[in-house]
């Protein structure tokens, strides 16, 4: 070609730019590629898979391994729905996967797609989330500014008393009204979120995660909790607010240090894991990225009560009777703010947050 690409690296550039996950298989069904959507979707390589029998790659799928072995003889194609396949690993997948069989140089080969119907529903629960968050905070606005017009008519009402009062030790009582005044104030000040603009510059997302790592190492001193860095080093800059990025990630690692120190706890040493790593061909809110980064932060704790789950985003919801429900609320409004997602998987022992936000290049950001 005239660019100096050759057609089958066009090919293969084209492919691995798709969302869905496509494997072309010889005629004994052995990997001979898979684009990088299948490689995500699988966690596998495609010098790991290449020339892997695909019964290797999908395990006791013995039904579906002899259903393509008869579309590849009977040169037919096939769809099938809503199917569970198992990875050596010992991921599972839920995918809907078409079958396609194709001649080529004499021999009868297959292009297998899957569609990562995880994939599909996580971005329908994201949407929603959103959808209801934004909703939610709306309300919220409203009614914060129905409470703070009369908690300043409160307050300046005690601090005028205050002024009338013959007797100094009765200040006591006006100083208590003034300063629960305040104290709503601010709760109702951070159930409403910031809503200064983001000063985004090109910072590394490790020392974020530090600044937060040490902060809880203070405050878990003596309760047997350890944070443990999974890093990946390669992980190049990303653009965005450094203070309010510090805060997002402050209040789920705080989160994961509570949820080890309550008594209800019992373990010999409470872990907290912090892994980065970079993603390709992600998808978040609706947009394609090319590259991403995902941050998880796991604990080994109790795991969050069923009942809450689904609204643990939602302001005012908490899992501790101490708590205000106000952080995981903030966080993924800073997290949204950056064009990014959050979301949990929920198992005792193995609380998983993850962040995924994408990486742009400085070029990318004006």
């Amino acid at each position: 070609m005239s660019n100096g690409v050759t057609l089958d690296n066009l090919h293969k550039r084209m492919l691995d730019n798709l969302k869905i996950g496509v494997l072309l298989l010889d005629h004994k069904l052995c990997l001979r590629y898979l684009n990088v959507a299948a490689q995500n979707l699988l966690e596998i390589s495609e010098r790991q898979a290449t020339q892997l029998f695909i019964g290797e790659i999908f395990i006791g799928a013995a039904e579906d391994m002899g259903e393509m072995q008869l579309a590849l003889h009977g040169k037919i194609s096939f769809t099938k729905h809503r199917v569970e396949l198992r990875t050596p690993h010992g991921k599972s997948v839920l995918v809907d996967y078409t079958i396609n069989t194709f001649e080529e140089n004499g021999e009868t080969q297959a292009l297998l797609e899957l569609y990562s119907l995880e994939h599909t529903q996580r971005i329908s629960r994201e949407e929603s989330l959103s959808n209801a968050h934004a909703t939610t905070r709306e309300l919220v606005r409203g009614l914060a500014h129905e409470i703070k017009n009369p908690l300043g008519g409160i307050r300046g009402a005690a601090q005028l008393l205050a002024q009338e009062l013959p007797n100094n030790e009765l200040h006591d009582y006006t100083n208590v009204i003034i300063e629960e005044a305040d104290r709503l104030r601010n709760l109702v000040d951070r159930l409403v979120g910031s809503r200064k603009p983001l000063h985004k510059d090109f910072i590394n997302i490790h020392e974020v995660l530090e600044r937060a790592a040490n902060l809880v190492e203070v405050e878990a001193r003596g309760r047997g909790i350890e944070v443990i860095r999974d890093y990946d080093p390669s992980i190049p800059a990303i653009h965005a607010d450094f203070e309010q990025l510090i805060q997002a990630m402050l209040n789920v690692v705080r989160n994961a240090m509570q949820a080890l120190s309550i008594p209800q706890v019992a373990h010999k040493l409470g872990k907290i894991y912090l892994k980065t790593r970079v993603l390709r061909n992600l998808t978040i809110a609706a947009k394609f990225h090319r590259l991403g980064l995902s941050v998880e932060i796991i604990d080994n704790g109790p795991g969050i009560a069923d009942e809450i789950i689904d609204s643990i985003f939602y302001p005012m919801i908490s899992g501790r009777a101490d708590g205000t429900g106000l952080g995981l609320s903030i966080t993924h409004g800073i997290i949204s703010q950056h064009q990014g997602l959050i979301e949990c998987k929920n198992a005792p022992g193995a609380t998983r947050f993850t962040i995924l936000l994408p990486l742009t290049k400085p070029a990318d950001s004006h």
